[in-house]
């Protein structure tokens, strides 16, 4: 099993959360983002720099992903293409994306981004907090259980 880290948009408040996970199991573990970012060294955990571009990371993570790897993004679109090949999606949030869920999911996102671009809706998701950090440490734990 390998977690993918969609890690462009990732927040540091979790990240911590993340590698503490990891390391306790030593997990593979790949940040994928068009820039670099700090990562601690460890043989099981690598960074993958793709290329600028719209949707780069996302290409490449759903291209790499496998049957039973985790996928931590915020991005539904690139949830719904890795849930496709088996993978299971979570959410920085604690949302978990699998076959039960992702398409209705993806239904209320694409709405909201028509709403958005109709200026009926405006701003995004509030920031990270304490509650998002527990749910998100909570389904991780979880996932790792059963894996």
């Amino acid at each position: 099993m390998t977690i993918f880290v969609d890690a462009d948009a990732f927040p540091n408040a979790l990240k911590e959360i993340l590698l503490k996970a990891v390391h306790k199991r030593t997990l593979k573990t790949i940040f994928v983002a068009n820039k670099k970012i700090t990562i601690p060294e460890a043989t099981y955990i690598s960074m993958h720099i793709v290329p600028q571009g719209a949707d780069e990371a996302d290409h490449f993570i759903a291209l790499s992903c496998e049957p039973g790897d985790i996928v931590i993004t915020a991005d539904i679109p690139l949830a719904d293409r890795i849930v496709s090949k088996g993978a299971i999606g979570l959410d920085p949030r604690g949302t978990l994306y699998d076959e039960n869920n992702i398409k209705s999911l993806l239904a209320m996102r694409n709405l909201m981004q028509e709403l958005r671009d109709a200026g009926e809706i405006t701003g995004g998701p509030s920031a990270i907090g304490e509650k998002q950090k527990r749910a998100f440490a909570d389904a991780l734990n979880t996932l790792l259980q059963k894996r």
